[in-house]
């Protein structure tokens, strides 16, 4: 067999899953995976389904569309020559990649430099709130984020149709 190059490979890939929900979905499971670790089923299908959209698994064999999904996604790891398990841990339930740190490398360093960012007069503001309020500004921001996800889920559809 050929050796294509990495970069028209992932042309292929990047055109499958604009077409192709299966691959979409295997696709980011495999990006979530490989970033963080410890994160429960639940987790997964709500980190795709974000990405993607509700109910991208399915409406009645939802979880049997995650187990085959699964089981392509830890055969994708094995041939990289990683091992995908699943901790039922109390303390740390969910699926991570054996030998590996809890969250990329690259990962941990972006989440490092953001947190170099805040500001610690904006903290201190944020201290002096009374719970409710902390909650108040937590939906807040919640809610801006879901409309920015939407924005972005339509013009994502606007451009594909």
């Amino acid at each position: 067999m050929i050796n294509l190059p990495l970069e028209s490979q992932q042309v292929i890939l990047q055109d499958a899953i604009k077409r192709d929900t299966v691959t979409a979905r295997r696709k980011h499971l495999l990006d979530i995976l490989w970033g963080e670790r410890y994160l429960t089923r639940a987790g997964l299908i709500a980190r795709v389904e974000a990405v993607l959209r509700v109910g991208c698994f399915g409406e009645s064999a939802w979880e049997d569309t995650f187990y085959r999904d699964m089981c392509v996604v830890k055969q994708a790891f094995r041939t990289a020559g990683y091992i995908l398990a699943y901790s039922r841990s109390n303390d740390r339930p969910g699926y991570y990649l054996r030998g590996q740190d809890n969250i990329d490398p690259v990962l941990r360093r972006i989440i490092k430099s953001a947190a170099a960012e805040v500001d610690a007069d904006q903290v201190a503001i944020t201290r002096q709130l009374q719970p409710w309020e902390r909650v108040q500004h937590g939906f807040s921001i919640t809610d801006l984020a879901n409309q920015v996800v939407a924005y972005r889920r339509n013009q994502r559809e606007i451009i594909h149709a």
